[in-house]
């Protein structure tokens, strides 16, 4: 088996099974420490970020994984290291080319930083640009329109209501709509 190892620290993507992300990284933390390659193995992370859901007509801020079924681990790449991440149970391989890890670069890797450490949470809106909706709050409740714009970082909908033959646009936050 033909591998590249590399004495500097990169990041790789490790596929694992979905849903058993956070298990994958606390083993593979855990796998490090007690076999003493804290100085080839530094970081596990699971990329999440904050979004905003609403259920039963409340908000609730929850924090959803970015990449289902993947954990990021920061490591100098090398046989032993290599064996240890890869045999960790719920892994199911490096992603790379072959049996060659690829590692993540470091622009695809701020990325991935930027969207973690969003400090102002993504609202989860359920609607589409088109949707025909009804207003069920506020000086406009009982009117329907179509959906104009949506604003995901601020929770608002920009809604065309006709009135008087003429479509108005109306901002609305997305609680205060609903389908038709």
């Amino acid at each position: 088996m033909s591998k590249r190892y590399d004495s500097d620290k990169h990041w790789y993507a490790i596929h694992t099974y979905s849903g058993y992300e956070e298990k994958v990284a606390e083993s593979i933390r855990q796998r490090a420490e007690s076999l003493e390659m804290k100085d080839k193995i530094f970081q596990v992370l699971v990329p999440k970020e904050k979004m905003i859901e609403i259920k039963n007509g409340k908000r609730k801020v929850v924090e959803k994984r970015i990449f289902q079924g993947y954990v990021l681990v920061q490591m100098k790449l090398s046989e032993d290291a290599w064996f240890i991440v890869r045999n960790t149970p719920s892994v199911t391989g490096f992603v790379g080319t072959g049996v060659d890890p690829t590692p993540i670069s470091d622009d695809e890797m701020d990325k991935i930083s930027k969207r973690m450490g969003l400090e102002q949470p993504k609202h989860k809106i359920d609607f589409n640009v088109g949707d025909v909706v009804n207003i069920t709050d506020g000086p406009f409740k009982g009117f329907d329109g179509a959906i104009n714009e949506i604003d995901p970082t601020k929770g608002k909908l920009k809604v065309l209501v006709n009135m008087f033959g003429r479509e108005t646009p109306v901002e609305l936050d997305s609680l205060q709509v609903k389908r038709v």
